[in-house]
């Protein structure tokens, strides 16, 4: 019988690969889960009902426990943003209009003072290239700083890195591993203990050894009325031991064919089942094949 991890060592490397092409972390989940319902229906085949039970309590804690990664996520980010750095100091507004307005009367002014001079003071044009050369300087101010103002107004681009949440499917398949290989071992341990159970010695079942003790008492004794009444008891002790007995009832329901082993009688005229030997189950377990006697010719064999 192979075991779950043996089994989920076989596909790791195909699951391996569908996460890594997978980016969604929902449809991780879904798909590992989906891989251990598949895992788990080859799995449970070749266990006892115990061992079903046991393996599918731990499954379905495992499959709670991936649901769990659903859980992270981030949250949507635009890939740019674009902001407009603006200098509230290079604003244009009304007052700065007014006042370059009165610098330019000023030096219109001063201008034509000193080339009024000029007629009678020939040092005035020293004066008007003075001012002449100050009035280029204030251009060539005023036009490096519509230059920068250009430059702070114009709309810059910001780069934001996009988050990007992935699964590292080497390590969450090696705990995943780690997990089924937990399963094994404790689905195997209900195995041993049952083979324990089994091979339990004659002397370690003393109700058992007190009843063949009475009733070999009996045989010696050759009272076969006595030896019957102790018969009656062996369901009882069988009971204590969790073990039951199954007649067979082909008219029954709950009287499973399968438990008993069939033989054709011997008379053609019978028409009755006979049970010579009680299937013997311990829960839903059968533990020993019941033995039929049958019609020759019973509708069930036709």
């Amino acid at each position: 019988m192979k075991t779950i991890s043996s089994l989920f060592s076989e596909e790791r490397n195909q699951l391996q690969t569908d996460i890594d092409n997978t980016t969604n972390i929902e449809e991780i989940v879904k798909l590992v889960q989906n891989r251990i319902d598949h895992l788990e229906r080859i799995y449970i085949e070749k266990l006892n009902l115990a061992q079903v039970r046991l393996a599918n309590f731990f499954l379905d804690t495992l499959r709670q426990s991936i649901a769990t990664l659903a859980a992270a996520n981030y949250s949507q980010v635009a890939p740019t943003e674009r902001k407009q750095f603006t200098n509230p100091g290079t604003k244009f507004l009304p007052s700065k209009l007014i006042l370059k307005v009165l610098q330019g009367l000023i030096y219109i002014g001063i201008l034509s003072s000193l080339f009024s001079l000029t007629k009678n003071t020939p040092g005035a044009w020293m004066a008007i290239l003075l001012t002449s050369i100050l009035l280029g300087l204030e251009v060539v101010l005023q036009l490096d700083l519509n230059n920068q103002q250009n430059n702070y107004m114009s709309l810059e681009v910001l780069e934001l890195p996009q988050p990007l949440l992935r699964v590292d499917s080497k390590v969450f398949l090696d705990h995943l591993g780690d997990a089924l290989n937990t399963i094994d071992l404790a689905v195997a341990r209900v195995e041993e203990s049952n083979k324990h159970e089994s091979d339990l010695a004659i002397e370690e079942l003393p109700e058992l050894l007190n009843f063949l003790q009475r009733l070999m008492g009996a045989s010696k004794l050759d009272k076969p009325q006595m030896a019957h009444e102790l018969a009656k008891l062996l369901p009882q002790i069988l009971m204590s031991q969790g073990i039951n007995t199954q007649i067979y009832r082909p008219n029954d329901p709950d009287s499973d064919r399968n438990y008993f082993d069939f033989e054709p009688s011997i008379d053609p005229d019978t028409k009755d089942y006979v049970t010579l030997t009680p299937a013997l189950l311990k829960g839903d377990r059968l533990i020993r094949r019941g033995r039929v006697i049958e019609p020759a010719y019973s509708s069930s064999r036709e």
